[in-house]
């Protein structure tokens, strides 16, 4: 009998803190079931644009980074959420 432990984080090397898992639960709780595979998949270091339809990428970070950093009043937190639109996917090229 053969068993291989699978570690979802061995590629990237990236662990996902208490912070982000407090973000990808309210997503959950809030029925936002797409925007939280997103945040796990920024989390744990993948690029979302390379699993999900662009478009459908931007709608996400429209209905949910753009609300959200309206909200938030720090630079930082805004930042941080614009740099979600540099991504660039390895099979869409526009």
């Amino acid at each position: 009998m053969h068993h291989t432990d699978y570690n979802c984080n061995a590629q990237t090397g990236k662990k996902i803190n208490a912070e982000q898992i407090e973000q990808i639960v309210k997503a959950i709780i809030a029925g936002k079931y797409s925007w939280a595979c997103v945040l796990i998949l920024r989390f744990s270091g993948y690029n979302p644009i390379d699993y999900i339809p662009y478009r459908t990428y931007i709608r996400l970070l429209k209905n949910n980074c753009l609300v959200e950093s309206s909200k938030a009043n720090d630079t930082e937190s805004k930042n941080q959420k614009l740099e979600a639109y540099d991504m660039k996917s390895n099979w869409v090229r526009l």
